[in-house]
């Protein structure tokens, strides 16, 4: 059971107790991230969310800050996606007033010094450096730039170097002042609580929230009539794919179905392209498939590391097992097999109080309703071998086909033409 509280000023508040643990989550998340930024700013939402820890007017250091928890003990972090970033810290449930006070602090009364800004400037660029020296995470930034070219939803969540070094204290203040506020924001609290003292303690600390409204992203232009591909030499010693095609968003009737479709062909160790390229041909030692549904946009990608020598041969079979999908029904027992794995995975994950928080609190962000683990249950089990086929007809067709390609691939114009040819077969 879970309760939705909002405040005049329009700040939500989702409660969602659980006897059965002895932790409790406070999580705030807020309706801005990467697809909310201008080219001048890019990272901002990311640089925004690594400078909340560096002191607050009651805990003025990064070790004050961070001493808070670690006192007793607490789990903490934040993230950003490209539509929202999110705070939390998880702890003993008798420190439950400490959590809420600390992310409360931190997200309402950061002090963003310009010398930690500075400093963190080379941090993130650090961080740049990593992903783009890890192709097995640079391929995922590559595939949305494929996806997407040169629009927010297209660029790098932590922005460009040239990006990072160009913001500053004064457009940091005046991005958060326009997003970190009440309507935007939702604070979730899950675990061990008594719900009505934790709501009257969520209207004392997020008081002096700011109910000004926040502005809105850019729209995502979605434009392919052909395959699309896109290279990034290395001399690696393999080279990593993501190779799909553009989906449904997150309000789509179809996502279910999409969700089941990625998991058979790639989603378990006993999936269809696991089992072909790991275990029968022994071409990668990654390859997975996921399906990602956004408030605006959405894909399907198999994503893995190969031989370099196999890398066609390894294409060419992903095709085949997308054309499979679309052509034959799904049997009952690996229908079931996949609903059964979702719903198993989904059970264990929300067992603990952070994940709970983060399943209803993203829901409300996004979509401003929440389904309950049974009422998503229900609409999984409702996905037949029919709806697996209508919908693999639907996305695997050669116009929406995209291959973002990492590894020793010297002639761009040569290789474009083998993955076209491929792709000519799926019709």
């Amino acid at each position: 059971m879970f309760k939705k509280t909002t405040l005049k000023n329009g700040l939500r508040i989702i409660t969602v107790p659980q006897k059965t643990t002895q932790a409790l989550t406070v999580l705030v998340l807020v309706g801005t991230g990467s697809k909310y930024e201008t080219k001048k700013i890019n990272g901002i939402s990311h640089f925004l969310e690594h400078m909340y820890f560096k002191g607050t007017k009651k805990r003025p250091t990064f070790l004050e800050v961070a001493e808070t928890l670690d006192k007793i003990g607490g789990i903490y972090n934040a993230f950003t996606s490209e539509d929202f970033t999110g705070y939390f810290a998880k702890v003993a449930a008798p420190h439950f007033e400490t959590a809420l006070d600390w992310v409360s602090d931190i997200y309402l009364n950061s002090l963003l010094p310009d010398e930690e800004i500075r400093k963190e400037k080379g941090v993130i660029i650090e961080e740049i450096n990593m992903y783009y020296d890890h192709p097995m995470s640079y391929i995922g930034v590559l595939w949305n730039k494929l996806l997407y070219g040169d629009q927010p939803a297209g660029w790098f969540a932590a922005g460009t170097k040239e990006s990072v070094a160009g913001i500053d204290r004064e457009k940091m203040v005046d991005y958060m002042k326009k997003q970190y506020v009440a309507s935007n924001t939702v604070v979730c609290l899950s675990g061990n609580i008594n719900q009505s003292l934790a709501i009257e303690k969520v209207k004392k600390y997020f008081s002096k929230i700011s109910d000004q409204k926040p502005f809105l992203k850019q729209k995502v232009v979605e434009k392919q009539t052909k395959p699309a591909f896109l290279l990034n030499f290395r001399e690696t010693d393999q080279t990593h794919i993501c190779f799909g095609a553009r989906t449904y968003n997150m309000f789509h009737p179809q996502k279910y179905v999409l969700e089941v479709l990625s998991l058979i062909l790639g989603g378990m160790m006993s999936s269809r392209l696991f089992s072909e390229i790991r275990e029968k041909l022994g071409l990668a030692y990654y390859i997975k498939t996921d399906s990602v549904s956004d408030p605006d946009t959405g894909f399907l990608v198999t994503q893995a590391g190969i031989d370099n020598k196999n890398i066609e041969k390894a294409i060419s079979i992903i095709l085949r097992e997308y054309k499979k999908i679309s052509e034959i029904k799904v049997s009952a027992a690996e229908l079931k097999k996949a609903k059964d794995c979702i719903k198993g995975k989904a059970s264990l994950e929300l067992e603990s109080s952070d994940a709970r928080a983060s399943f209803y609190a993203t829901q409300e962000l996004l979509e401003r309703r929440i389904l309950t683990q049974e009422e998503i249950f229900k609409k999984i089990d409702k996905v037949s071998a029919n709806d697996i086929v209508k919908v693999a007809r639907d996305i695997f067709k050669p116009e929406k086909m995209n291959l973002a390609l990492i590894g020793p691939v010297k002639d761009k114009e040569k290789f474009n033409n083998k993955f076209l040819k491929i792709i000519s077969q799926i019709k």
